[in-house]
This record gives structure tokens, C-alpha cells and sequence, in this order.
């Protein structure tokens, strides 16, 4: 099975704490890196994970809050310093590209690549990017400003190869990256060999969805329905639900219910409230709820 890994690099909420930075994560689908969220200290949590910042070369930021993007200039600074060439395609509201290019001319002149902003609606469900291995959609969330999540949808890989049935018909090897792709083989004789005897069909497509910042939504139940996996902000308990309500953010045990009401396969929480020096009683509410509930920490890797 090709990799789909889940990064998290940081996982606090506005505060950062000695624990906890602010949002950023790298998605790896098929050694191709998808960065999502870009808060400070982003950059010294990849050099942490072993990812090579190099390899990014779309990000994707949720909203204009400082603890998901104060770290983007930084990153396409150091980019810069690294010697890089490979256009960065950047992805958020209209207005991510207004607060920084004033800061890319001034910090960053001479830049050797090219910077690409793409504008999202974030009130729209909407495909926002697409290429062999996946393709991504926008979430609306509710936030105090324009926000929304994002949705990775991993497409179908080849075919497995049945080596025995390739050998017992002499088929040669220039014919397999076809008979992987679902094409029957015609020997020279002219007789057909179906694709159905020769493979066994792909493994399944995965998907992974991430939800911060955002108050509960339970129409945000459909648009994640059946995923593998769900990153969902909890930045506070339940003893806090008129303050989550106040700042439009969730409480543990509504993510829960949300993962729950969707019928995702596993549910990472994340967004934690500076005031928690210990998220176990967040942990214990969500999973009451939904039992298949972990909690996020920096660095952790999640493997689909």
C-alpha cells in the first residue's frame, strides 16, 4: 500500500505554551507533501519530523488567525535561502495574498521561485485542487472570520499484478504498467486475456479531513461522511461550552459527535486551549462519545 501519512506538527491554540505550538501539519500522499496550517515554529517542526521542507509544494491555509499562518513567511524565506525553484502554490481566502505580498517584497527580494496565491471560497464545498495521487476540497466552517477546512481524497492506485497467471501466459514486462492500469493483453495469436484474471483490484482509496477553527456544525457530519480519518478542533471541555459557543470554537465532545454522526474510522482532536495543562479531560469526554478518539501532540505521525 502507497504511504498516506498525517504529520502533526503542531496542534495548540491561539496561546502557544511550552507544550503546544500553533496549527501545522504536513499530509504525505505518495512522498508528495501537502502542508496545511503554517503557525510559528512551523519551521522547526518539520526540521523535528524529518520532513523535507523542500518537498512542499502546496500549502493550504485554513484562515487569516496568527496561530495558522504567522509561520508562512518565515517558511518561504528559508525556501528562499535554500536555493529553491520549484513554484509554491499557496492556498487560502482572497486576502491571504494582500497581507502577504507586502511582506514577500520586503522580506524576501530576489525570490528564484515563483509564489502562486489561489483564492478559495470558504463558504463553498468545492474541489480546490487535483493531481494523480489526490484530489482536495475546500469545508466551510464557521468561524469569527472566513474559514474552512479541508478534505483529501486519495484517487484509486493501480492494480495488483497476479505474478503467477503474467509468467504462466509468457507476458512480457513492457505489457504490466498497462494490464496495472485495468487493460486487457492480446497475445500474439490474437487471443484476449482479460485484466479480471491477471490482477486483483487496487487498494482502497483513503481520506483524511481537517476541521479547525470552527464552531459545532452538524451539517459538517455529511461532507466528512465515512472518512478514514478526522483532525477536528476541541479547544475546550464541556464545562466551557457558552465560551466555545461565544468564540465559535468546539468543545471535545462535540467533535465527537460530529466523528460519530459521520461514521469516520478514527478521530484525532487537536486546537487545545492554553488553559488545559493536561488534555486527558478532553480526551475522556470525546471518547465517551466516540471511543476510536486520540489525542494530538506534536510530531505525531499518523499512518492511513
Amino acid at each position: 500500500m502507497e504511504k498516506f501519512e498525517i504529520n502533526i506538527l503542531g496542534c495548540g491554540s491561539a496561546l502557544p505554551t511550552v507544550r503546544h505550538f500553533g496549527s501545522a501539519q504536513v499530509v504525505n500522499i505518495r512522498e508528495k507533501l501537502y502542508m496545511v496550517d503554517c503557525a510559528e515554529a512551523s519551521q522547526l517542526l518539520l526540521r523535528r519530523s524529518k520532513l523535507k521542507m523542500t518537498k512542499i509544494n502546496h500549502i493550504f491555509i485554513s484562515h487569516l488567525h496568527g496561530d495558522h499562518c504567522f509561520g508562512l513567511i518565515g517558511l518561504i524565506s528559508t525556501l528562499g535561502l535554500q536555493g529553491r525553484t520549484a513554484t509554491l502554490n499557496i492556498y487560502g481566502h482572497k486576502d491571504l495574498e494582500t497581507v502577504m505580498r507586502p511582506q514577500i517584497d520586503y522580506f524576501c527580494k530576489g525570490l528564484e521561485y515563483e509564489i502562486i496565491f489561489n483564492s478559495i471560497d470558504t463558504k463553498a464545498f468545492a474541489p480546490i485542487f487535483e493531481d494523480k495521487s489526490v484530489t482536495v476540497y475546500s469545508i466551510p466552517l464557521k468561524h469569527r472570520m472566513p474559514c474552512c477546512g479541508f478534505l483529501f481524497c486519495e484517487k484509486p492506485g493501480l492494480r495488483h499484478i497476479k505474478r503467477d497467471v503474467i509468467d504462466a501466459y509468457n507476458i512480457p514486462i513492457s505489457q504490466i504498467n498497462n494490464i496495472k492500469a485495468g487493460l486487457d493483453y492480446v497475445c500474439p495469436d490474437g487471443e484476449v486475456i482479460p485484466n479480471s484474471i491477471m490482477t486483483t483490484p487496487s487498494d482502497p482509496a483513503r481520506s483524511y479531513a481537517y476541521c479547525a477553527d470552527t464552531k459545532y456544525m452538524p451539517e459538517l457530519a455529511e461532507m466528512v461522511k465515512g472518512i478514514d480519518l478526522l483532525y477536528h478542533e476541541a479547544t475546550f471541555a464541556d464545562d466551557n461550552q457558552s465560551r466555545a459557543a461565544e468564540t465559535f470554537h468546539s468543545t471535545a465532545s462535540q467533535a465527537a459527535k460530529t466523528a460519530l454522526d459521520a461514521g469516520v474510522k478514527k478521530l484525532v482532536i487537536g486546537h487545545f486551549s492554553s488553559r488545559y495543562e493536561d488534555e486527558s479531560i478532553l480526551l475522556d469526554e470525546a471518547k465517551k462519545i466516540f471511543p476510536e478518539t486520540i489525542l494530538a501532540k506534536e510530531n505525531l505521525k499518523l499512518t492511513l
